[in-house]
């Protein structure tokens, strides 16, 4: 009987697992999950409390975008109490395309359901509107940045 539990019971694949948590850490994800066949591999790990904002390097871009208006980031704990916050993890870009204009830009009058910018998640991209009407304060993410679910993005008052 000791035979068969052996038989049914997983084999974990170590360097698995440790690929995985390598993945974890250079992509800064907190949860990997991966299924082959009948084996299931789910490695997580908590969320660090957040001292300050954070500021990740922008993607690279293929050819030189056309010159665009700076975008003002402001990271200030005041400005991301009031913030539109991302519904989701994924990229952000505040451009529809590298050559186009911001969707927004700081000091920008917006309508309720104005497109501020997109998140793209698994290659679908979400477009994440103003929740009302309001002036932009400040923009907290650059283009082309990853974002966690709940994270600030745009502050509009």
């Amino acid at each position: 009987m000791a035979e068969d539990t052996q038989k049914d019971a997983m084999r974990i694949d170590v360097d698995l697992v440790r690929q995985l948590a390598q993945l974890l850490d250079d992509t800064q994800l907190t949860e990997i999950e991966v299924e082959d066949g009948g084996r299931k591999i789910r490695i997580a790990r908590k969320a660090a409390a957040v001292a300050g904002a954070v500021q990740y390097a922008p993607a690279p871009v293929a050819s030189a975008p056309a010159a665009t208006a700076p975008v003002e980031i402001v990271a200030s704990p005041a400005a991301a109490f009031n913030a539109v916050k991302s519904p989701m993890v994924g990229t952000a870009y505040l451009s529809p395309n590298p050559e186009a204009k911001a969707f927004v830009s700081v000091g920008d009058k917006v309508a309720a359901g104005d497109t501020l910018l997109i998140v793209e998640a698994m290659k679908v991209m979400n477009p994440i509107l103003a929740p009302s009407a309001g002036t932009v304060k400040a923009v907290l993410v650059e283009s082309g940045q990853p974002v966690e679910f709940d994270q600030p993005l745009v502050v509009v008052e």
